[in-house]
């Protein structure tokens, strides 16, 4: 039998993903340069990220996202777990050189986005939404109607393309029933199901987000194959019954504490022998690219709680809550599945 797909046209948004993606990282730099003087002060002695975070009073997760981007970049490499200024970060970035471009990058310091970016430093705490006035967090503002269908509906277009590289990337012949975690429209579970007729799924998601994923999954023509079960997977248990947990760009909106909650809640319904799949825009593992993912976790640190996690990270955060046969496979547009299954 021939695999059913989406239709996908023939060209690549590559680009307009990656400008929005990348929409806060040159403010970062400059609010690093101008605001923490922050090459001149590593030039000074080569530093880890603990006496980064103290000497500079930046908070852990920016300042992780941070030295991530700046080692993208190429401005740093990291050597034992401290962190050395690059020939072109000695020779462009430090005021000691005759040409230093410092100055020439601090002259656009007075940008209100870089007053919010160093205050997402300082607190480790989100910005308003895409920093403006009146304006809430992204949690926060998903508790809003027309904003979550807005931002719904945004993530429902990127994921028509994205899914497509999923599609390709996973097997799910042996399994039956898929459970799609924070999975907004729907846009994942109706692809997988579409390309795995013999699959089942539902999409778990807060309210008022259930309501869109309903409308999107009957738009499709899809309902008879695809619920939607109404639930917080920070307070409420995940179904049971499912042997296919699929969380696509969800763990990213969160910091350590909640993406432990999240995995131990689908380690505990997971069906035995079930697999996670963690579909996302993952650091590689020593934090020095993709550029362009290293760019995508400022816009994540900048607007919610969370950032772009390694691989790294991952497989020690999927071992930590009991998952075994952790597997990494690239997808499209920087983006890969990470899966592990339940012993």
């Amino acid at each position: 039998m021939t695999q059913k797909t989406f239709y996908i046209p023939p060209f690549s948004p590559e680009r307009i993903i990656a400008l929005r993606e990348a929409a806060f990282a040159c403010d970062l730099f400059i609010t690093a340069v101008s605001h923490f003087d922050f090459f001149n002060w590593l030039a000074k002695k080569p530093a880890d990220i603990t006496t980064v975070c103290r000497e500079l009073k930046i908070k852990p997760r920016p300042a992780d996202v941070m030295l991530t981007l700046f080692k993208a970049y190429g401005f740093i490499v990291e050597k034992a777990g401290k962190y050395y200024l690059t020939d072109t970060a000695k020779h462009y970035l430090l005021k000691k050189s005759g040409f230093d471009l410092s100055s020439y990058v601090a002259s656009l310091k007075n940008r209100p986005i870089c007053d919010d970016m160093k205050k997402v430093l300082l607190t480790g705490k989100p910005a308003n939404w895409a920093a403006a006035k009146e304006g809430k967090d992204w949690a926060a503002a998903m508790e809003d109607d027309a904003f979550a269908e807005s931002f719904t509906a945004g993530m429902n277009s990127r994921g028509a393309y994205l899914s497509s590289g999923v599609v390709k990337a996973l097997n799910l012949k042996k399994h039956q029933k898929l459970l799609d975690i924070g999975g907004a429209s729907g846009i994942y579970a109706c692809a997988l199901v579409t390309a795995n007729p013999h699959l089942t799924a539902a999409v778990f998601e807060k309210p008022p987000v259930d309501k869109v994923a309903a409308y999107s999954i009957k738009k499709m023509k899809l309902t008879s194959k695809i619920g939607v079960v109404a639930g917080d997977v920070f307070k409420d248990p995940l179904p049971d019954g499912y042997d296919v947990h699929f969380i696509s760009h969800v763990l990213h909106d969160w910091d350590l504490p909640k993406v432990k909650k999240i995995l131990r809640n689908s380690f505990k319904h997971l069906a035995p022998g079930g697999i996670i799949v963690l579909h996302d825009a993952h650091i590689n593992k020593d934090k020095s690219s993709p550029l362009s993912v290293a760019e995508y976790s400022v816009l994540l640190m900048f607007l919610s709680e969370g950032k772009c996690y390694s691989t790294g990270e991952m497989q020690e955060l999927l071992s930590e809550a009991g998952f075994g046969d952790i597997k990494q496979k690239s997808t499209i547009l920087n983006r890969s599945i990470i899966t592990a299954r339940k012993k």
